[in-house]
């Protein structure tokens, strides 16, 4: 159950996404955005995957989260217990990435919703 959790986050960010940042600042909404976020969302075989949707949660993602942060949330899309062991971790480190992916998913929804 716990493992549906993380997968469910992580898949959350392909049917969502138009708001402002948690920084107030405006994201561009950028269908040719790439990096591992919107290659991991256009390979997850999704229905709601599209280069539009998937642009728009990489741009959100280039917003809010680090190249390495970007590249661990991606590999959930394959791996959705790795997300669940970072989520239950005791360390600092993976505590203070699961705070900032989360923001990540909430900011993607109000973004990309209509994407």
């Amino acid at each position: 159950m716990k493992p549906a959790i993380a997968a469910t986050l992580a898949l959350a960010l392909l049917s969502s996404c138009g708001g402002q940042s948690s920084r107030n600042r405006h994201v561009e909404v950028i269908p040719e955005a790439r990096g591992p976020i919107s290659s991991a969302c256009m390979q997850s075989g999704r229905n709601s995957a599209s280069e539009r949707r998937c642009g728009c949660v990489q741009a959100v993602a280039d917003d809010t989260l680090s190249r390495s942060d970007q590249r661990l949330g991606a590999s959930f899309f394959d791996d959705p217990h790795k997300a669940q062991e970072i989520r239950q971790s005791d360390s600092a480190s993976n505590e203070a990435f699961w705070k900032r992916w989360r923001e990540f998913g909430v900011q993607a929804e109000k973004v990309c919703a209509k994407a």
